[in-house]
């Protein structure tokens, strides 16, 4: 099977990967970056941090601190704005992932103009934006190397899915003692979301060989760290664990695709505000369920991949054990249910139709294995909720 994989030019990982920053600058020749990050990145000292090098080094830059979670247009235009005040040769995104997908769209808009409407899936944008450096503070969304940006509507709330290759970063600097200081929720919502990133590209029609190897790779460690990581903060190796195969998972579903899990979390978070991991983990058990008929030795290698299955075992003895391990997860890590968060009833049944119609529309379901009508995916929702 051929493939064209698209990745970072330059991968800085591990312990201090993020002080490699002014050096990489010199090197591709960046002598005025814009600093995209959200007031975490100011909190927890991460800005200091790698501006501190940029002082030493005597580079110039600007820093636009007002991202916001689930990034609007509204906040893309905003920090867009303030970039214009100068002439910048490259967009920095600092923090998770709405920091680096904000930066994602600065880049691109000002290099080519438009709203980010104007780029949503179907189309795919190749043309390239600003060079774009990565610095992720979250072990989870894979934005520091994929090809994907998720703007929301402040018009209808809809979470546009925007890609192609102008969105993957030109640098990223993956250094997970930038993650130490997240809390266990957000810890687990990051995790999950890996994890997710993982399973949905392993049995993605547009998988490959390359997209395999990380997503094997991503559950392997995900696995056997994810709860270590939520209930030892400081555990650096599970932390590093975690990093690497966010960084993983992000490669792989960046150069296949996620699937229906995505495809139904993008309206969840619009409509009802759920961080985005934290719905994918809602989702996750109930569409392995439905969706394994399609792809079941895959979902079987999901199982030994993780470690909850031998080779010893049936394919059919693995798949339910990854269900029930998925179920487990959810348990351990304190995943709410729709109904447990504290979504309205009535509000949620009513959307049904709305977030199936958004959810198709997007284009991940028609990656899944078992490629679900909207019918299919209301039933789901309602499966979801309890």
């Amino acid at each position: 099977m051929r493939a064209s994989i698209v990745l970072p030019r330059h991968l800085a990982i591990g312990a201090g990967a993020s002080l490699e920053l002014p050096r990489l600058l010199e090197l591709e020749g960046i002598d005025h970056p814009f600093i995209v990050c959200g007031p975490n990145a100011l909190r927890h000292g991460f800005l200091d941090r790698i501006t501190g090098g940029m002082d030493a080094a005597g580079i110039r830059y600007g820093v636009f601190a007002g991202t916001v979670p689930d990034p609007t247009e509204r906040s893309v235009q905003e920090g867009l704005a303030a970039l214009r005040q100068h002439p910048h040769d490259a967009v920095i995104g600092l923090g998770g992932g709405s920091p680096i997908d904000t930066a994602k769209a600065i880049a691109l808009l000002a290099t080519h103009g438009g709203t980010m409407r104007d780029y949503k899936v179907p189309r795919v944008n190749d043309g390239p934006g600003l060079p774009l450096i990565a610095i992720p503070t979250t072990a989870g969304t894979g934005s520091e190397v994929s090809r994907v940006t998720v703007i929301t509507d402040d018009i209808d709330g809809e979470k546009m899915l925007c890609l192609g290759n102008a969105f993957c970063p030109t640098m990223a600097l993956v250094d997970y003692e930038l993650t130490l200081t997240m809390p266990p929720r957000l810890t687990a919502d990051t995790g999950l979301d890996s994890l997710t990133h993982a399973i949905e590209s392993y049995v993605s029609r547009k998988r490959n060989s390359f997209s395999d190897g990380m997503a094997r790779l991503a559950m392997s460690a995900i696995a056997r760290n994810i709860r270590h990581a939520y209930r030892e903060p400081e555990n650096r190796k599970a932390r590093e664990a975690m990093m690497l195969a966010a960084t993983q998972a992000g490669m792989a579903f960046s150069n296949a695709s996620v699937a229906l899990v995505h495809g139904m979390s993008r309206p969840i978070g619009a409509c009802f505000h759920v961080p985005h991991g934290l719905s994918n983990a809602m989702l996750l058990p109930p569409v392995t369920a439905y969706s394994m008929p399609a792809a079941p030795e895959r979902y079987a290698d999901c199982a030994r991949f993780m470690g909850v299955a031998s080779d010893s075992d049936s394919d059919d003895s693995a798949r339910e054990k990854l269900l029930t391990e998925l179920r487990q997860l959810n348990r351990d890590l304190d995943v709410p249910t729709p109904r447990d968060y504290g979504i309205d009833r009535d509000r949620y049944f009513s959307m049904l139709e709305t977030m199936a119609r958004q959810a198709q529309e997007s284009g991940s379901p028609a990656n899944n294995p078992r490629v679900p009508t909207i019918g299919e995916i209301q039933a789901l929702y309602r499966e979801a909720w309890d």
